[in-house]
Parts: C-alpha cells; structure tokens; sequence
C-alpha cells in the first residue's frame, strides 16, 4: 500500500474515530474535554489473538481503548508496520474503541522502523507512545541524544514520549528519568507512571513522592499490583499478582490521580499467569472500574 493511500486511509479512520467520541450535535471541536481516565488493555496480555480478531473481545470485556504492542513480539511486529499498522488501527477504530498509546521497542532514530511507526500513529491521532528500554543508571551524552532524537520525531508526528518508570538494574527511577530528560519539552517527554516500583520499596508514601515527582510530565499511567518480596536473595525482584493483592494502595493512588485531574489512558497490564486469562481481566477490570468511581 503506497504511502498517500495509506495517508488517507489515516485521515478517514482518524474523522470516524473523532465522530464515534462526540456526542449528537457535538464535533470534535465542541466535544467536552473527558473527565476521567480512559481505560485501556495492554494487547499483549492477549498475544495469542490476532490483532483483527482482539478488538471486539476487548470491548465485549468492558475496555475504552487498547495500548496496541508495536515491538518485536507484539501484535504489529515493526518492520511490518507500513502493511500491518493501518489494519490493526481500523480494527479496532471498527470495534469502537481507542488507541491513545502505541508500546514500542523504539529507543532512538537509528532504528529504521520509527518514522514508520510515529508517522502512521500520528496521522491517525494516537496521542502517545511508550518508548523500549534505556540505561539511566549510567546516563550519558548518548542517552538524552538518543531520547531528544524520538522526542523530535514525536514533536513532528503530536506523539507525546511516555517513558515507564521501573526499579530494574536498568535504573529508570522516576528520579533517575527526571534527571535525565529535565532539558526536553515536557509537552513531548514524559511519565508512563507505575505505581508498583514504588510500593514495593516504600509503601503508599513512596508511591505519593514518586507521583508527586512525575506529575508535571505525566502521560499515562500502568496499572498493575506486585507483592514485595522479603526474600534478600530475591530483594528487586517483586512478584507480579493481581490488583489489590499486593504492595499498592489503589484507593489512594487513584485519589492522587483523582485530585491531579488526570483523565488520560491508564492500561491494564497484567504480568502474572492466570489460570483463566480472560477471567482475571475481567476480576482486574472489575476492580479497577469500582476504584475509579469511588476516586472520581
């Protein structure tokens, strides 16, 4: 499929889906800004479906949105992105659900597949991307060069930098990212915040500091709980589990949310194994929906 073709099919999937959000007699233009956060399924808990058949079992489970894998073992694998994006965009604009976040492998231009990428999401409308992996425990002229060179390539596509705070080896503390990228736009570099990093070294007061940190630049948000391991053979590496399982107070995280009037796309991620997958989306959704009621 030529480029200008796949420009216009952009441009009509990006009005259907602009339309599908209004309400009668609104327009895009006139439509109220969303007054709570739009909740999204991160697609790869559900790789084994394919990304055409994924999107009406995602809004049959209750989902807004879903934050589509675009990244060697996702749903759309990069270098099949100038024939496999589109489609997977129309499938799910088709189900009438959105696509605020593409999740990427991306972690500079060297990369041969990111105009490819951040071109077709941006014409479209995704409004974020979650960038790949970097090392900010050794920070270097090459690490801001290379989170400045997608940062400029989303400035020129409007897909803002979402970047997941961790405490892996790899260092991505909301400090350490802070630090790191204080000279970029924070309209186009920021927060895929996740609460659990936090909760599992600190507690609620650790998650509130870290949050309290990463608000000014915050894009999206990652839910999902983990269970603090005690073990000091084991210490870094907590157990992911359900929501409300494990290390995060989810009523006082989401009143923080809450009370910073955020109501961009929080993704349900879910990294431990299920007996019955779809059942614990479901029991994870339930609970994250009735949270968000009470904190909103």
């Amino acid at each position: 499929m030529a480029l200008s073709r796949r420009r216009l099919l952009a441009g009509a999937l990006g009005a259907a889906r602009a339309a599908a959000q209004s309400g009668p007699g609104e327009t895009a233009e006139t439509a109220p800004p969303r007054a709570k956060p739009l909740v999204c399924l991160y697609s790869q808990v559900l790789i084994g479906i394919d990304y055409i058949d994924l999107p009406p079992i995602v809004r049959a489970l209750g989902f807004d949105g879903l934050n589509l894998t675009v990244k060697p073992g996702g749903h759309v694998r990069p270098e099949q992105a100038d024939t496999s994006l589109m489609p997977a965009l129309e499938a799910i604009a088709g189900a009438g659900l959105e696509v605020p976040i593409v999740t990427t492998a991306l972690t500079g231009l060297a990369d041969p597949t990111a105009g490819e990428i951040l071109g077709l999401a941006g014409v479209v409308g995704v409004p974020f991307f979650r960038p790949g992996p970097w090392r900010f425990n050794a920070p270097s002229n090459t690490l801001l060069r290379e989170i400045a060179g997608l940062a400029a390539a989303g400035r020129s596509t409007k897909v803002a930098m979402g970047i997941q705070n961790t405490n892996d080896p790899a260092g991505a503390t909301v400090a350490n990212v802070t630090r790191t990228i204080r000279p970029l736009d924070p309209r186009w570099v920021g927060f895929d915040f996740d609460p659990t990093p936090a909760a599992a070294e600190g507690g609620p007061a650790a998650v509130a500091a870290a949050f309290a940190m990463a608000q000014p630049r915050l894009k999206m948000v990652t839910a999902r709980d983990c269970r603090a391991n005690r073990d000091p053979a084991a210490a870094g590496s907590p157990t992911p589990c359900p929501l409300g399982e494990g290390a995060v107070d989810w009523p006082r995280f989401l009143g923080l949310l809450a009370r910073a009037k955020f109501a961009g796309p929080i993704t349900l991620q879910i990294d431990y194994a299920p007996p019955d997958t779809l059942a614990a989306i479901r029991r994870d959704l339930a609970f994250l929906r009735k949270h968000l009621e009470a904190a909103y």
